[in-house]
């Protein structure tokens, strides 16, 4: 069994927070909770597990006023917490495990509780996975440069070759600028390997991109003393 089941055995009704924002395993996510029933949820795990579910979940788009039964989000472990003198909290959470709402529970709570089960990726063939893993973390890391290179950043980037092909999948989707709903997709996805094929699709058509961005960025800061001439529309 995985660190993330091992750490939500016997929660089998989680607290639910609906927000226009998608966690995955493993990825950070700071968060300011302001409004009173999220106040009190906070109080409640507090004494308990210390966990509650993000929902991927706009209200102001969405036909329905809650997630619906059959909804996948992540669970979400609260790693630091900052309280404010008038009650509103900073905190630190980092996603755990992805969980499927089957039902909600009425337990009385002003904010939403659901009864959930839990699940990872499917088993696969790590060899198979080399691949996608290899050419994932090498395309992202030319656009983080890129990035990097745009910004005028000097520090060195975090090598991410080695990562397990699960969690580098992870750690890429929540980094990408892509709509909400493309992430909840590969939230959703239980296939490792068809999330690294999306991923690298994606990140193929990005990549050329922002490496001529940084090239004109940097041409641009030396006055175009290139010997090239740049096209601009």
């Amino acid at each position: 069994m995985s660190e993330g089941f091992d750490r939500v055995r016997g929660v089998v009704e989680l607290p639910v927070f609906p927000l226009p924002v998608v966690l995955f395993p493993g990825v950070p996510l700071p968060l300011h909770i302001f409004e009173p029933r999220y106040r009190q949820m906070l109080k409640d795990i507090q004494i308990t597990h210390n966990l509650f579910g993000i929902a991927y979940f706009d209200s102001s788009l969405a036909d329905t006023e809650l997630p619906a039964a059959g909804h996948v989000g992540c669970v979400a472990e609260v790693s630091e917490a900052q309280t404010l003198p008038d009650g509103r909290s900073n905190i630190l959470t980092v996603g755990v495990i992805r969980y499927r709402i089957e039902s909600y529970v009425e337990r009385g709570d002003p904010y939403l509780v659901a009864r959930v089960n839990y699940f990872e990726d499917q088993d696969e063939d790590e060899a198979l996975l080399v691949e996608s893993t290899r050419e994932v973390a090498d395309t992202f890391t030319r656009i983080a440069k890129a990035i990097r290179e745009m910004n005028d950043e000097r520090t060195a980037l975090p090598d991410i070759s080695e990562t397990d092909p699960q969690r580098l999948s992870f750690l890429v989707s929540a980094a990408l600028e892509i709509d909400g709903e493309v992430k909840q997709e590969l939230l959703e996805l239980r296939s490792t390997s068809e999330r690294l094929e999306r991923l690298r699709d994606m990140l193929g058509q990005a990549v050329k991109g922002y490496e001529e961005r940084a090239r004109v960025h940097q041409l641009a800061k030396g006055n175009g003393h290139s010997g090239k001439k740049i096209d601009i529309e």
